[in-house]
This record gives C-alpha cells, sequence and structure tokens, in this order.
C-alpha cells in the first residue's frame, strides 16, 4: 500500500492575513478496521471480533498483530498462524494457534484513534499482566537528543499532511530499527511492535520507542508488554504514565524536542 492509500487531495479555501484561495490540500486518511481472532477449541472453530479501531489505511496486519499482544491475547510471535484481509480491506482476521483466554474479551474493546483504553470497564482490567523489566544500561543525554530527528526523518505521511503520529523503535545508540504512521498515536505503536512480530522478534530490552505524542498510560503498557525499557514522548506524560513506568521500571522521557527532555522515571548517563 502506497502513500496515495494513506492520503487523499481535496479542495480547501485558504485563508490568509489578506488573502483569500481555492486550492488543494494533501490530508491523512482516516477508516476504520475491524480486527477479528480465529482460533480452534479441539476441532471446533472459534472467531470473534476483538477491536474495531479508526486507523490510518496501511500496515494493518502490523496492527492486528501489534494489537493483540500488547493487550495480552498473544503470548508470543510464533502463536500467529495467519493473518489476512477478510471479505474487506477494512477487516483483519488473525488465525491463532493457541486458544484465546475470553475472559479478556470482557473489556469491550472499542478503540479510537485518539485513546487506546476508551470503553474498558475497569482500572484492573487496563493493566495487562506484565512484570517488571530487568536492569539495562541507562541510555545517554546524546542518544536522546537525536531521538527527535530519527522519527521525524521517516515521517513521510506527517511530513505530506501534518496529521500522523509516528512511532520509531531505535536500538540502544539511537538508530531506528522500525517506524510507523498513523492518525492515532497507539495505532502508530501497535503497528511498530507488530512488525516486529511479524518478523517473529521482539525488540530487546534496551530498544528505545520514540513517539510523537504525549506520554498515555497505554503507551508505556504497551512498551512494557513488549519488553521495551526506555518510552520518549513528544509530549508531557500523564500521572497515570509515570506511576506505571516507575513501577515498573521503564525509562520514561517527556518533551523530548528542541535540544532538552525531562526525565520522569528511571536515569541517563550525563
Amino acid at each position: 500500500m502506497g502513500d496515495s492509500d494513506r492520503t487523499a487531495t481535496i479542495e480547501v479555501t485558504r485563508v490568509a492575513e489578506t488573502s483569500l484561495d481555492v486550492t488543494t490540500d494533501v490530508v491523512a486518511v482516516e477508516e476504520p478496521l475491524e480486527i477479528l481472532a480465529a482460533w480452534r477449541i479441539g476441532d471446533e472453530p472459534r472467531e470473534k471480533t476483538i477491536s474495531v479501531t479508526m486507523r490510518t489505511p496501511g500496515d494493518d496486519f502490523d496492527l492486528a498483530i501489534g494489537f493483540l499482544f500488547t493487550e495480552g491475547l498473544l503470548r508470543a510471535p510464533e502463536d500467529v498462524e495467519s493473518v489476512r484481509h477478510w471479505s474487506s480491506p477494512n477487516r483483519v482476521r488473525v488465525a491463532v494457534k493457541s486458544r484465546i483466554d475470553t475472559s479478556k474479551l470482557d473489556r469491550h474493546f472499542y478503540t479510537t484513534s485518539s485513546c487506546g483504553v476508551c470503553g474498558k470497564t475497569s482500572m484492573d482490567a487496563i493493566r495487562v499482566a506484565a512484570r517488571p523489566l530487568p536492569p539495562r544500561a541507562p541510555v545517554s543525554r546524546e542518544v536522546v537528543h537525536a531521538l527527535p530527528a530519527a522519527l521525524q526523518n521517516a515521517q513521510s505521511g506527517f511530513h505530506r499532511t501534518g496529521g500522523m503520529h509516528g512511532a520509531a523503535i531505535t536500538d540502544a545508540a539511537g538508530n531506528a530499527l522500525c517506524v510507523r504512521e498513523d492518525i492515532g498515536r497507539h495505532n502508530a505503536v501497535d503497528k511498530a511492535i507488530g512488525a516486529f512480530l511479524r518478523n517473529g522478534v521482539l525488540p530487546q530490552k534496551d530498544a528505545i520507542l520514540m513517539v510523537s505524542s504525549r506520554g498515555s498510560f497505554e503507551i508505556v503498557q504497551k512498551a512494557i508488554v513488549a519488553g521495551i525499557g526506555t518510552v520518549a514522548f513528544i509530549g508531557g506524560p500523564s500521572s497515570l504514565a509515570i506511576e506505571l513506568a516507575r513501577e515498573f521500571h521503564v525509562t520514561l522521557l517527556g518533551f523530548v524536542r528542541d535540544g532538552r527532555f525531562n526525565v520522569y522515571s528511571g536515569t541517563i548517563t550525563p
């Protein structure tokens, strides 16, 4: 899928201080994606819609697998048997080898492009079972300063539309390993994590997640499930994101832009 599927050209009226012109503008496409999971109990097939999310088309398989994994419905890359579009470009069906824990489906998933936890019934339901992350070497100040450029240089959709978030997973030295874009910040994160899973691996524990948004609880949670030990945001984090990061030993950085940043959890090298 190319940029033409992720963006649309529309007619607009552009108003300036002393002029008014009819011209065209490039905007991000937003469409619903239904994510279905399929599994077997013995010889009996089971299938259920897990989520409907508003997303920018593209990297749909990454998004579906990343979402199922970060929400605890997949345990490992090898759990995935197949993934395909199912009767529509806006439906993805993920067949899994192991049985889905149907008790986790009681969260009543309906996600939007802006909020990954809307509709969940309680704080207990929001927390995906995970353990505190193992010790790792602190990230350096120089690497953190380089993160915004590593993300922005790969954001072709944002440069065209100004309306897409980006998520980059880098190595410990700040080299971008995977960058994904979407109109929703949590979708961009799921796409980046899902890309690793589709290659049969997970990010290394010293990987860094850089996101072009504020720092929300659900994105920190997704990083923890993926084993990513450092999370950096262009904007500021919420109190709950900070609480979660400290509890699970995640280095949490906010306002990473313009040659500065704040450390809310963990440590960095001088």
